[in-house]
């Protein structure tokens, strides 16, 4: 485990105040850390489905396969 230190401001300190719930400050800069990554993750892959989701290419190939697909259902 790494042990990372860093300077605060007024409003650092006062964010982390409002969010530590009973919790220590080092369990608080994680689950910020944690909650961060998690958004980063989440806004690339909204992106990159927004991405696909205006490709042409690549929804004419999703019609194609779709259409190939039509004739093997059962019902």
């Amino acid at each position: 485990m790494t042990t990372i230190t860093f300077r605060t401001d007024d409003a650092v300190d006062e964010a982390l105040a409002s969010l530590e719930d009973g919790r220590d400050r080092s369990q608080v800069i994680r689950d910020a850390i944690l909650t961060a990554a998690r958004v980063r993750t989440a806004e690339r892959l909204r992106a990159e489905a927004v991405a696909l989701a205006e490709d042409e290419d690549d929804r004419a190939e999703a019609r194609a396969v779709l259409e190939d697909m039509e004739g093997l259902r059962a019902w």
